[in-house]
């Protein structure tokens, strides 16, 4: 689960977090789907309390739980960092293609050596393969795709989001 805060989602509308409202969130960041009477239980309050707490944070914008899928755990034997060169389109217009591409999991328009990049997964080699050769070849405005595959993953953490108050 990922507890992602208002401030990375560009919500305006914060509200001021005390020690309680940090504690409710360290635990579910800790396990996303712990239910309000084990949260009240583990903070010495009332489940009412705890209740309200998340709702307030969640209706604020200052907090939300989300699922988050474990590639591996969904059958993906490959991760690739893609850079991608464009002409004759924008870089916008280009990401938004790939965006919808279900096999990319993030699209960043990006000032570098490549104009976009992307983290694409694949199950094998034959459906990057396709993949490439079926869909990313088919999208208008590429020039070219330089391909990084992951041998390692050393630290992939989808919990992990900045949080500041």
């Amino acid at each position: 689960m990922n507890i992602q805060s208002a401030k990375t989602t560009g919500n305006s509308d914060l509200i001021t977090l005390d020690d309680i409202d940090h504690a409710i969130i360290d635990l579910l960041r800790a396990d996303g789907r712990l239910p309000y009477r084990a949260l009240a239980r583990e903070l010495e309050l009332t489940e009412a309390t705890v209740r309200s707490r998340v709702k307030r944070l969640e209706e604020s914008g200052t907090m939300r739980v989300v699922a988050v899928t474990d590639i591996e755990a969904a059958g993906y034997q490959m991760l690739l960092a893609i850079g991608v060169q464009i002409e004759d389109r924008s870089p916008s217009e280009v990401a938004k293609d790939l965006a919808k591409i279900p096999e990319i999991f993030s699209v960043n328009v990006v000032v570098g050596t490549h104009d976009v990049e992307i983290l694409v997964v694949a199950e094998d080699l034959d459906a990057l393969n396709a993949l490439q050769a079926k869909v990313l070849s088919t999208v208008p405005g590429i020039r070219r795709l330089t391909a990084s595959l992951a041998l390692d993953v050393l630290k992939n953490q989808p919990d992990w989001v900045p949080f500041h108050d």
